[in-house]
């Protein structure tokens, strides 16, 4: 038997905050199927999906099928969404990366675009991770009142309200607060590593790399033939026979 889901108070963070401010370049551009008008704005679309999600998706990374369903409109965003938050990128990425408090971390401001409020309300989610396992937890946060109050059924999550009017700075976007390993799994790979600041200095760029044929890329192959041969034993005038050793050639008559 599942347990309930724990009770914990919203404290007081700017998405619950009611934005008076004029809207411009700093703030977050949503992404909606209800403001679709080509190809490409599909496009942008699946791809603000990825950012928010994965926060960068390669070839490898991409769900060909979701992606299809989607534009054919058989599935909507926030199916969409539920398919990335459960796909095996999702997964090595984040789940097998963290523990699941900070796997709440993750999904807490990817999905619901905020901070968690407290400890409680990290417990509180742990506690449905454990209990019903991922799926269950990705389906009662997209089925939450606060998810679709937000964001509904066609709007790809973004952070919301990460800047405010009366602050110079807004709050850390979310991939620079959260990076992908924890502490723990940062101690096991040996980040940060010195010597990547001294390789970075040795980088050159492609354009000043010697081509392929250029002389340069054979010095270090040349610097190592060590030739055997000896000197020529030096010889002097004085020890030269000529009447012998020159020959002598007859002028025919």
């Amino acid at each position: 038997m599942a347990l309930p889901l724990l009770n914990y108070s919203p404290s007081s963070q700017n998405p619950r905050v009611e934005g008076y401010d004029v809207g411009g370049d700093e703030q977050a551009r949503t992404f909606s199927t209800d403001d679709l008008l080509d190809a490409t704005d599909m496009d942008a679309l699946i791809e603000a999906a990825y950012r928010q999600i994965f926060f960068h998706a390669f070839k490898w990374d991409r769900e060909a099928f979701l992606e299809s369903q989607l534009r054919n409109g058989q599935i909507n965003v926030r199916d969409f969404i539920r398919g990335l938050l459960l796909s095996k990128t999702f997964y090595n990425s984040f789940y097998e990366k963290n523990n699941n408090y900070r796997f709440v971390e993750h999904c807490v401001e990817r999905v619901l675009g905020r901070r968690v409020y407290s400890e409680r309300e990290k417990i509180a989610w742990s506690i449905v991770v454990a209990t019903k396992g991922i799926q269950g937890f990705v389906d009662e946060l997209l089925d939450s009142e606060e998810y679709i109050s937000n964001f509904g059924f066609n709007t790809v999550p973004y952070q919301r309200r990460r800047v405010l009017a009366s602050r110079e700075e807004g709050e850390m976007p979310t991939n620079l607060k959260l990076p992908r390993y924890d502490e723990y799994y940062r101690s096991i790979l040996g980040f940060p590593q010195s010597i990547w600041q001294s390789q970075v200095r040795r980088f050159v760029p492609q354009d000043k790399r010697p081509s392929a044929g250029n002389p340069q890329l054979f010095l270090d192959m040349a610097r190592k033939i060590q030739p055997n041969s000896k000197a020529p034993a030096r010889v002097t005038t004085a020890d030269i026979n000529i009447a012998t050793t020159v020959p002598y050639r007859q002028v025919a008559s």
